[in-house]
């Protein structure tokens, strides 16, 4: 329930005993009992009671027509009052159909190829999207990778990467959270980030032995939302990834933010989410994954698309059902126009 619904009922209540000390009033004062009753008649309490659940009922039947799923009245007054979206970039700023960009060797003993042909061996066996994207490009190479996938113990750590043995030597592959010294790379790696492109490092027995850039485009409707988010009044969006620096600043520029977040882990992005609501914020967080959740959770109102994680459309308050960002505007006017409904009431 809404709180201004609880504040409507409260007004309702206390409005009641008035209408009756006034109807008493105009009895005694006319002696006319038609003139008492229409005094009761004419009590407003009644109607403020209803007003305000029939204008959220009414609000959260348009969000549904218009692809807006609201889960209840208190969500739709949050939207109301957001002043602070959180953006996850992947998968919701860009279009989570990653494809890799381009491999590099930091071993001469290594070529490019086989540096690939590693990373897909290790790939084959979970079925993300930036998995997928290595696995493919290995596929249109013409690379073989499935023969070592038997032999190898594969582990799989949750925003950090994969690892596994093949022929003896422990192998890596990931993000640089995964404990391996990757300065050996750091020309490479600034050239690649400043495309930003998401950067995978691949060792092999402990050593830094090729990095792989892989590219996800922008969602075509991002910078016009985030326009629009700003032409509404929100007064900051900020940007989560578990990318590095340069890259979220490259990414970042592109869309138009300011202000963004890199190299975070998924509970680091609940954490944010939690530090600007205690700063004041009224918080919206949309994000689309599995470790978006718990920021999901954390926010004022959480928002997924409608091909989000199964758990991210049962955490968040708000589904965007057509995977449209630009749905984002129609919550928030939704919001604020039952607000304004309301209060007219």
């Amino acid at each position: 329930k809404a709180g201004i619904q609880s504040k409507a009922e409260r007004w309702a209540d206390r409005i009641v005993p008035l209408h009756f000390i006034l109807a008493a009033v105009v009895w005694l004062l006319t002696r006319n009992a038609n003139r008492a009753a229409s005094v009761l008649m004419v009590d407003f309490s009644c109607a403020l009671r209803l007003a305000t659940p029939l204008a959220i009922l009414t609000a959260m039947r348009t969000g549904t027509h218009a692809s807006v799923v609201v889960k209840g009245g208190r969500y739709l007054e949050v939207l109301s009052e957001v002043d602070t979206v959180v953006f996850d970039k992947t998968g919701t700023l860009t279009e989570s159909a990653p494809k890799l960009s381009q491999v590099v060797s930091l071993d001469p003993d290594l070529p490019e190829r086989e540096v690939l042909r590693l990373a897909a061996c290790l790939e084959e066996h979970f079925p993300h999207p930036v998995g997928r994207a290595v696995v493919k490009a290995a596929e249109e190479s013409f690379l073989v990778h499935e023969q070592e996938k038997h032999d190898a113990q594969i582990n799989y750590i949750v925003a950090h990467g994969i690892a596994s043995s093949l022929g003896g030597q422990r192998v890596v592959l990931g993000s640089r959270h995964f404990g391996v010294d990757v300065s050996a790379a750091v020309a490479q790696r600034e050239r690649l980030a400043s495309r930003g492109l998401s950067i995978l490092y691949l060792a092999v027995g402990g050593r830094l032995v090729g990095l792989l850039g892989v590219e996800d485009p922008i969602r075509r409707e991002s910078i016009e939302t985030i326009r629009m988010l700003r032409s509404l009044g929100i007064r900051r969006i900020v940007m989560l990834t578990g990318d590095d620096q340069k890259t979220a600043a490259a990414v970042a520029s592109r869309l138009g933010i300011d202000e963004f977040r890199a190299g975070i882990l998924p509970h680091e992005k609940a954490q944010t989410v939690q530090a600007l609501r205690r700063s004041g914020a009224k918080v919206l967080m949309i994000g689309d994954g599995v470790n978006d959740s718990p920021a999901l959770s954390a926010a004022d109102v959480g928002v997924t698309l409608a091909d989000g994680a199964d758990i991210a459309r049962e955490v968040a308050e708000v589904v965007l059902v057509n995977n449209d960002l630009r749905l984002l505007i129609v919550a928030v006017e939704l919001g604020r126009a039952c607000m304004r409904r309301i209060r007219q009431n």
